[in-house]
């Protein structure tokens, strides 16, 4: 069995990712939703074991046998990259491979805000963009990097485990480093990032205590700083990165990162009605009342304050899953399922006759 050929399988079926589990057949996730290749048979654990090592660079090998897991990438032959995940389970590997396009996406095709636009063009401060897993998160912040590489000249410099989207210096000049191949972590690659000159940084995840406070650090030094976090809305981003500061740290890190926020863009995919998926994107700006409620440490406030501040663009999920569903892209059932408030929405259908 060959990779390339599963590849190209997915890629042809519209697949976002493909899963490689050992006695079931090749799964596909298309629109959201698992589907098995019913034309393939099931696959033994020794076919992943020989996929694993078309796919993995010796490097990722070496740190698979010591680390039980790994994250890598795969250039795929005409085809963009692959975002690569190995795992032990059940005495045999797992592989689950995320499909990237090969040509990045703008801003207008993914149809997000338009204030993206003006947000990534600030000279300093912090932009997260938040969601569950598989939610385009990555995709986002590619477009407001492509949006930059076309319109301004900076240097950016990308942190990433692993680096998906490869950008070409057009206007930008870009340095993307990987972890482990380039740098040994996120922290060490922030430790040095300001003697590299660069005007916008990019940081794969703010996953832990260490990589938070570097963020903050070197947003705090007149940098602009993109990064992205796994929570479900704008207030639990803000709440999650408080959290991972110990009690006695946590007013101080409320100062911080009231200070640098720019904003939070918090999105899941949901199914068109046409076919595919499109982003929902709860839209939350740091204006003085938001950093107010982040510095007092009552993030539980701030969807009243998104709901009361449309006049200067922000939105609820709820108000962008609305906006959706009555421009026709997608369907009153797929609104109730990705909403956070159904009595809310559902108080809004029946007041609007929807």
């Amino acid at each position: 069995m060959n990779i390339d050929e599963l590849l190209k399988l997915a890629s042809e079926s519209r697949a976002s990712d493909l899963h490689l589990i050992a006695g079931v057949p090749p799964m596909f996730r298309i629109d959201g939703e698992l589907r098995p290749a019913e034309s393939l048979p099931a696959l033994m654990s020794e076919d992943i074991d020989q996929l694993f090592g078309q796919i993995a660079p010796a490097r990722q090998r070496d740190i698979f046998s010591t680390e039980l897991e790994v994250d890598f990438a795969y250039s795929l032959q005409d085809r963009g990259r692959g975002r690569c995940n190995a795992c032990w389970q059940q005495g045999s590997i797992s592989l689950a491979i995320r499909l990237l396009p090969q040509r990045i996406p703008t801003l207008d095709d993914l149809g997000m805000p338009e204030l993206c636009k003006e947000l990534v063009n600030r000279p300093r401060g912090l932009i997260l963009v938040t969601g569950p897993t598989g939610s385009g998160k990555s995709t986002s912040i590619a477009a407001m990097l492509n949006h930059l590489n076309n319109t301004v000249k900076r240097y950016i410099v990308t942190i990433e485990d692993p680096v998906e989207y490869v950008h070409p210096n057009i206007k930008c000049a870009f340095s993307q480093r990987e972890l482990e191949q380039d740098t040994r972590s996120f922290v060490n690659a922030l430790k040095y990032v300001l003697r590299q000159d660069p005007d916008v940084i990019l940081v794969g995840e703010m996953r832990d205590l260490e990589t938070a406070s570097a963020v903050l650090t070197v947003a705090e030094t007149g940098h602009l700083v993109l990064s992205t976090g796994h929570a479900p809305s704008a207030a639990q981003s803000v709440e999650r990165i408080v959290d991972l500061f110990p009690p006695h740290e946590r007013p101080m890190a409320q100062a911080r990162l009231a200070s640098t926020l720019i904003a939070v863009f918090s999105q899941v995919l949901v199914p068109r009605i046409s076919g595919g998926r499109v982003a929902a994107v709860e839209i939350m700006l740091a204006n003085a009342a938001v950093k107010n409620l982040i510095r007092e440490g009552k993030p539980f406030l701030i969807p009243n304050t998104i709901r009361t501040s449309s006049n200067i663009g922000m939105k609820t999920l709820d108000d962008a899953l609305m906006e959706l569903y009555r421009k026709g892209i997608i369907t009153r059932d797929h609104v109730f399922s990705f909403c956070q408030d159904v009595d809310d929405v559902s108080k809004l259908m029946r007041s609007t006759n929807m």
